[in-house]
């Protein structure tokens, strides 16, 4: 099995928070050719990921997607004609749990990529576009996709991290942390709603709509026009799959054109979002890590926590700033362990104050001088920092 390769700080430890025992052990690769003599608290380590070992799992909230359990639910679903319909929707994938990935077998070829949401979900889009041979498998949660990857049920992993409409996704910011899993690459996508419907249904007769809170809240405008009422679901394909179980002619989707394909429902408006430009980033998540090179542009992912003291953000930025190294991204978010920060013993006043995370990205390869100094200047002011990936972005989709 190939070793993960990874830059951390040998001087400060930090916890796996829901991650197995990965076989931590310190290596000496020469493949790893960055200039180490002269950043001295670094070390190249290396991951031996076991193929058996145990994941503590997370408490996530399920998708609300119904069984279609009765005779006459699934004819009320047959007698629907469209192209491209599903005659029974238990051919349709069942989405992976976090629970039952670990009895899931893998036999094929292929490769496979995971994503959140069911069939028709703007995820299997991006893993499509990322990797148009694929075969895609959808899973209930991120959490699920995550462990997918860890234990070998897949070979990627395609999922959210901002919308320029929705922002970050902080679910899979702290997911990052959480597992031992590396960025190799990134998908942008861009996102037309459509307003869907069972056939023959026209818009004027809808009375509720369903899809995702974001989804819902991006096409805002049309909504309220509508005089609709809106119902959140987990996700936009499984708002689809609902509405056509249910044969329920006075509901209607939001969703991709590719979810009424499935479906078999029609398309009663197309790109009603309220922005036109509604571009979704997704990162493409691996076991491995790419070895970055200098022969082209990169982007470098990282995370850390500063130690106290007044202007450590500035301090930490202006590391990046002082060698032309740009910033695409920062994001901070509270640590769960330790939330709140104690600066004295007297606890009174303003003694305590929330602990950060900051997740940055910047615009330079691991393997250029300039952006190991950074990252050796950066630890004299961290208390803990990890890269989270670093690939390169002059052939990002």
């Amino acid at each position: 099995m190939a070793a993960s390769h990874i830059w951390v700080s040998p001087l400060r430890p930090h916890s796996n928070v829901g991650v197995s025992d990965l076989g931590l052990r310190r290596c000496v690769d020469m493949r790893c050719n960055w200039d180490l003599e002269r950043l001295p608290r670094w070390e190249c380590c290396c991951l031996s990921v076991l193929a058996q070992r145990a994941i503590t799992p997370v408490e996530d909230e399920k998708p609300l997607i119904p069984q279609v359990e009765t005779s006459e639910a699934i004819d009320q679903v047959q007698d629907t004609q469209s192209r491209g319909f599903h005659k029974d929707l238990n051919l349709l994938p069942k989405p992976l749990s976090a629970t039952d990935i670990f009895s899931s077998p893998r036999n094929s070829a292929k490769v496979r990529v995971a994503y959140q949401g069911m069939p028709g979900a703007y995820g299997e889009a991006a893993a499509l576009k990322a990797y148009p041979k694929c075969e895609t498998v959808p899973c209930e949660e991120f959490e699920a996709a995550f462990k997918a990857v860890e234990l070998w049920l897949v070979d990627k992993a395609v999922l959210p991290i901002e919308s320029s409409v929705g922002g970050s996704i902080h679910r899979n910011y702290d997911l990052l942390l959480r597992h031992r899993l590396h960025i190799v690459g990134e998908v942008q996508m861009v996102v037309n709603h459509c307003l869907l419907g069972l056939p023959g249904v026209q818009k004027e007769e809808l009375k509720r709509v369903l899809s995702h809170p974001q989804a819902l809240d991006q096409c805002d405008m049309i909504l309220t026009k509508l005089g609709v009422v809106r119902v959140s679901t987990d996700d936009t394909a499984g708002a689809a799959l609902m509405v056509a179980a249910s044969g329920e002619r006075d509901s209607g989707v939001i969703a991709s054109d590719r979810a009424a394909e499935i479906y078999g429902l029609n398309i009663l408006l197309e790109k009603i979002q309220d922005d036109d430009d509604n571009i979704t980033r997704f990162l493409i998540l691996a076991r491995e890590p790419i070895i970055p090179g200098t022969d082209r542009p990169h982007k470098t992912s990282i995370v850390f926590t500063l130690e106290e003291g007044p202007g450590m953000l500035f301090k930490a930025l202006a590391v990046f700033a002082s060698r032309d190294i740009n910033l695409t991204k920062i994001e901070s978010r509270p640590q769960r362990k330790r939330p709140l920060r104690v600066v004295d013993d007297s606890n009174k006043g303003s003694a305590r104050y929330f602990d950060y995370l900051f997740y940055i990205d910047f615009e330079a390869s691991m393997a250029e001088p300039r952006a190991q100094h950074a990252m050796a200047h950066l630890q004299e002011f961290a208390s803990f920092l990890r890269v989270l990936g670093c690939y390169a972005t002059d052939s990002a989709l």
